[in-house]
């Protein structure tokens, strides 16, 4: 017996008339959600991509800085080394210690020294001994040339023999010169080795801290070529902070400027000092010219130490409590279109602040409704990050910085803008 309803039955009939709307209507919800999903991948991410980025205008310091690397030395130092050779006998002082000028830092075995002074001081009375016998000579050369001149005006003598006389005495005379003579000889030499008795003690040229020791105790040195170094002896209250900076960088350093410098592990803290000078040879590494920029900071508590290794910055420029902007805000006004559409910012090569070294720019204006409205401005201090508003801007209005696709890496994010402490430190962290 069957059961179910017939292909031909009414009934089969109105159930086909009543799904074909609905599916039907299945039909276009399917093409519908199909089409949305396709205008979301291929026309809304453009248009996502062409929104643009804003920033918030802020109020802070601003600095136009030069980097480079150094080195601490000490602003000034001895190396202390010995006149004389021979055997290092006594070292007084370690690496480290703090000396007075005059103190006795080391003394070498003064034997062979002290032996030249004494034979030259024996030598010299010898020598004085000698005088006096030639002084006793010469007076009895007077006295018997002065006993032939009255013989003489008695006739009681020759002429030969006044002659004699006058010969004797010159000849006296003659050798008590010579004798004159080896005793200032001597006397230099006397001088000259008790000099150098006096240099096998050692004493400190000036007051400062040991820093190195090149020589050791019981060390045999030799003087004859080359005066060894015994050790450096370096104030430490001022040093000295050589910075290497590239050819590039240097038209921008002035004798006098403002320059600061941070240390491995200082924990941000910032040394001040002024450019001293810059030395006109360079220093050549890897076909890269560098030339040195000298500058000093005071050191009382000895905090810095030879050889530190200095981040250096020399403040081109500064700007205190300024109005600021990231540098992407900043368009010249060559490139507004028509219309008050901002056209495309430049390709400016190498540095992009020199299309505004004018001082004019244009920036794109964000107001409460979103409208953007092209302004503007006058700068002033520029890094590469941020830009001084001099006029044109007040914190707190939002400029336009980009676009999401454009918009680089390191650029603010939509809304935001530099922190006071990014943009004091010329945007680095």
């Amino acid at each position: 017996m069957e059961t179910g309803v017939p292909l031909e039955s009414p009934l089969h009939a109105r159930l086909s008339r009543l799904n074909r709307p609905a599916i039907i209507l299945a039909v276009c919800a399917a093409l519908a959600g199909g089409g949305y999903y396709a205008w979301r991948t291929w026309f809304a991410a453009d248009d996502a991509a062409g929104a643009p980025l804003s920033a918030v205008v802020t109020r802070g310091n601003l600095e136009d800085t030069v980097t480079a690397t150094g080195t601490l030395q000490p602003k000034d130092y001895v190396d202390v080394g010995t006149q004389v050779s021979g055997q290092l006998k006594k070292l007084l002082v370690d690496i480290g210690a703090v000396v007075k000028k005059g103190q006795l830092l080391a003394e070498i075995d003064p034997s062979v020294y002290q032996a030249k002074v004494d034979g030259d001081q024996a030598q010299l009375q010898n020598q004085h001994a000698q005088l006096a016998d030639k002084q006793a000579q010469l007076s009895l050369a007077e006295l018997q040339l002065t006993r032939q001149q009255n013989m003489m005006r008695d006739e009681a003598t020759t002429a030969e023999a006044l002659q004699s006389a006058e010969a004797t005495r010159k000849s006296a005379l003659a050798q008590m010169d010579s004798v004159k003579a080896q005793i200032q000889q001597t006397g230099s030499t006397l001088r000259g080795d008790e000099a150098n008795l006096g240099y096998t003690r050692i004493f400190a040229p000036i007051a400062g801290t040991v820093v190195s020791q090149a020589a050791k105790q019981g060390q045999t040195l030799n003087a004859n070529q080359q005066a060894p170094i015994v050790m450096r002896i370096a104030d430490l209250s001022t040093m000295t902070v050589q910075a290497q900076v590239s050819e590039a960088d240097v038209p921008k350093l002035k004798v006098g400027m403002d320059v600061y410098f941070t240390t491995l592990g200082g924990d941000n803290r910032r040394f001040y000092g002024k450019l001293r000078q810059i030395p006109p040879t360079p220093t050549v590494v890897n076909n890269v010219v560098l030339y040195d920029a000298l500058f000093d900071v005071d050191n009382p508590k000895q905090t810095l130490m030879t050889q530190m290794t200095a981040q250096v910055f020399f403040v081109v420029s500064s700007a205190k409590d300024a109005v600021l902007v990231p540098l992407p805000a900043l368009h010249p006004a060559a490139v507004v279109a028509e219309g008050g559409k901002r056209g495309g910012r430049g390709g400016a090569s190498g540095d992009p602040r020199k299309q505004f070294a004018s001082g004019r720019a244009m920036v794109s204006v964000v107001d409460a409704d979103g409208k953007v409205t092209e302004r503007e401005v006058k700068v002033g201090v520029m890094n590469r990050v941020s830009a001084q508003i001099v006029s044109g801007l007040e914190p707190g209005e939002k400029v336009v910085i980009g676009t999401k696709a454009t918009a680089p890496v390191a650029s603010a994010p939509t809304g935001s803008s530099l922190t006071p402490n990014a943009a004091r430190s010329g945007g680095r962290p």
